[in-house]
């Protein structure tokens, strides 16, 4: 049977075609989705002491660490270990981009909005240079509240008086007054 058409299929048609299109963008959709949920970034430090993989949410899967680790400060290992998540976690936005354009390719705009998206939640590091690799230029965040002014810490809570204790009802709720 014929389309009874002249300028193209009839309406059904073109709403099959459409369902169909639709179907085909989900599956895409899902085959993207779970492609980008097995990323995974593995890093090494320049010194070789850090080895760290992050997942596709950029949450440490793994760490190892470098028997000559012994040899260094708490601080050094700190740097280490968080230099070399940092690079690992900027290298995601470029994971996830490949997966979806093999996947999605044909929406730019959706992988350059989730790329994007990943390169403000997790961009390039620092270049290693003097101040990072010597913590004594680093400024701890509790130097700057107290420099700030910050408020001194509120005196604890005094503990609830035992019942037959004076008449006050300091510290005690209100639902076990007597």
């Amino acid at each position: 049977m014929s389309d009874p058409s002249p300028n193209g299929p009839g309406p059904a048609a073109r709403i099959d075609q459409m369902v169909a299109q639709a179907k085909a963008k989900a599956e895409r959709y899902q085959a993207m989705q779970a492609a980008a949920g097995r990323v995974s970034v593995t890093e090494t430090g320049k010194d070789g002491l850090v080895t760290v993989t992050v997942d596709s949410a950029g949450n440490v899967t793994d760490l190892r660490v470098s028997d000559r680790i012994r040899e260094l400060s708490g601080d050094r290992i700190a740097a280490a270990v968080l230099g070399t998540l940092r690079r690992a976690q900027s290298r995601l936005p470029e994971r996830l981009g490949e997966v979806m354009a093999a996947t999605i390719g044909d929406d730019p705009a959706t992988v350059d909005t989730i790329v994007g998206n990943y390169r403000a939640k997790f961009p390039e590091p620092e270049p290693d240079g003097p101040e990072s690799a010597d913590p004594g230029n680093q400024v701890r965040l509790g130097a700057l509240e107290e420099e700030a002014g910050a408020p001194e810490p509120r005196p604890a809570r005094r503990p609830a008086a035992d019942p037959g204790e004076g008449d006050d009802d300091f510290g005690q709720s209100f639902m076990t007054r007597g």
